[in-house]
């Protein structure tokens, strides 16, 4: 049995990542949290409260970012790493020219709350790369066929499918040790990618499990 293929792993990150081997992993694609306090009020991006979801309560998952040690782990363990919110994360990261530009504006509003796009930083050494889909607050891409949000932090599948499918080869073995409801598993599973999720959560290890299912049996 593979034991990369769609595999979710509930526990602290840090403790797991020190049971896997230097550069096991071909690439780590994830999203730590920033520090912002984004979950304090149980609410996406500052807006309206969670409605695709049970309210799992107020929590502080992402009052301080991962410690240095974190993203040691997360370099030793794998070949090449792309990490969301590299610009809070400064001073654990080298310098890269490869940072990925996700722009999600949804056209001008004057009085938005919401950022217009996030970065990636990138171990990789091509030039940085930007990719426009519109997810801001309510309005997707796609509004009719609009994905869930089950995270207040979750990205959409378009965008993680374009990262695997320009980032990763059909080989290649992903590790997302920040799996949130599981988006790095089903875009991978999608293009048929080995991958591995971490999530210190039992509710979103199991939205990830549900979400996977729907595509394929679980390892």
């Amino acid at each position: 049995m593979n034991k990369y293929l769609n595999k979710i792993i509930q526990g602290d990150c840090l403790e797991v990542m020190k049971t896997f081997k230097d550069k096991e992993f071909d690439v780590v694609i994830t999203d730590p949290p920033y520090g912002i306090g984004i979950s304090k009020n149980g609410t996406v991006g500052g807006g309206s409260k969670r409605g695709n979801a049970k309210d799992f309560g107020k929590s502080d998952w992402d009052n301080n970012i991962p410690t240095k040690e974190y993203f040691d782990e997360m370099i030793r363990i794998s070949k090449n790493q792309i990490i969301f919110g590299g610009n809070y994360f400064i001073e654990y990261l080298t310098n890269s020219p490869c940072w990925l530009v996700w722009d999600k504006r949804g056209g001008v509003m004057p009085t938005r709350t919401f950022a217009d796009g996030e970065i990636a930083w990138t171990s990789f050494k091509s030039p940085l790369r930007i990719f426009r889909f519109i997810w801001d607050g309510m309005i997707q891409e796609n509004m009719k066929n609009k994905e869930k949000r089950w995270h207040p932090t979750q990205k959409p599948l378009p965008l993680m499918k374009w990262i695997i499918e320009n980032y990763t080869q059909p080989t290649d073995k992903i590790l997302d040790p920040y799996m949130g409801s599981g988006s790095t598993l089903v875009a991978s599973k999608e293009l048929n990618r080995d991958c591995v999720g971490i999530e210190i959560s039992p509710e979103y290890c199991k939205i990830a499990e549900d979400r996977l299912r729907q595509e394929t049996l679980l390892t």
